[in-house]
């Protein structure tokens, strides 16, 4: 999906807060790409946060993510839920597409933190 973030989120930045908008831009096809906005809505310090779409592809997207202490590290969990918009046409594009490309953009994420911070023993 050439899923790029355009907000700095660099780790000398601020950290994340309830309001702050983060800009992406996604290719879900070959020459369209699309501008997707989301909102933080909590932040739990070391525990979770919580992203809800403002502008963007879906109908509905509302992201949770979980942060918690295991020996030799940080477990890292997301729970996602979202609809996409075009009544059984959406539903349609999900199944075929939609489902593999938001799967895709959280096994990158998944190897790109395993760059930053490797497993024990690797």
């Amino acid at each position: 999906m050439r899923f790029r973030t355009l907000t700095d989120l660099t780790l000398s930045s601020q950290r994340i807060y309830p309001g702050q908008l983060i800009e992406y831009r996604l290719r879900p096809f070959p020459l369209f790409s699309v501008r997707w906005v989301t909102e933080i809505m909590l932040v739990t310090e070391g525990v979770c946060f919580i992203d809800e779409q403002r502008r963007g592809p879906y109908r509905r997207w509302h992201h949770e993510h979980y942060f918690r202490s295991v020996p030799g590290g940080v477990e890292m969990t997301d729970v996602v839920s979202y609809e996409v918009p075009f009544g059984w046409i959406g539903r349609l594009a999900n199944a075929l597409f939609v489902r593999r490309q938001v799967d895709g953009i959280f096994d990158y994420r998944f190897q790109e933190i395993g760059k930053l911070f490797p497993a024990p023993g690797r």
